[in-house]
C-alpha cells in the first residue's frame, strides 16, 4: 500500500511560480509512471504533465498549456514528483492532483492523491 500526498499549492500573483510535490509513503515500489491533472471549475479534469520512468532516460510529456511554463521531475529514488510551474496565470488555477503508476514486489499498482489548490490571481 502507497500513499500520496501532494503539497507546494497556494495563492500566487499572475506571472509567479510554484512549485508541487508528491509525495509517496508505505510500501517500497519502483516508479513507472506519475502524472499531474488539473481540475478547474467549471471544466474538465486534464492532464497538464506527466513523466515516464524508461531505461533510456526519463519521458517527459506536457500539454500545450503547460509547455514552456511547467517542469516536471522526480528524485532518484522515485518517491518525490514535482511539478515547477513558472509564469502562472489565471488560467492555471484549479485543484492539482498526481498520480502514479508503480510496482511494488509483486505488481502494478496506482494510485491518487487528494490534491493540491492552486490559486492564481492578483
Amino acid at each position: 500500500q502507497v500513499q500520496l500526498v501532494e503539497s507546494g499549492g497556494g495563492l500566487v500573483q499572475p506571472g509567479g511560480s510554484l512549485r508541487l510535490s508528491c509525495a509517496a509513503s508505505g510500501s517500497a515500489f519502483s516508479l513507472n509512471f506519475a502524472a499531474w491533472y488539473r481540475q478547474a471549475p467549471g471544466k474538465q479534469r486534464e492532464l497538464v504533465a506527466s513523466i515516464t520512468v524508461a531505461g533510456g532516460g526519463d519521458i517527459k510529456y506536457y500539454g500545450e498549456s503547460a509547455k514552456g511554463r511547467f517542469a516536471i521531475s522526480r528524485d532518484n529514488a522515485n518517491n518525490t514528483v514535482f511539478l515547477q510551474m513558472n509564469n502562472l496565470t489565471p488560467e492555471d488555477t484549479g485543484v492539482y492532483s498526481c498520480y502514479f503508476n508503480l510496482r511494488t514486489t509483486i505488481r502494478n499498482e496506482q494510485y491518487w492523491g487528494q490534491g493540491t489548490q492552486v490559486t492564481v490571481s492578483s
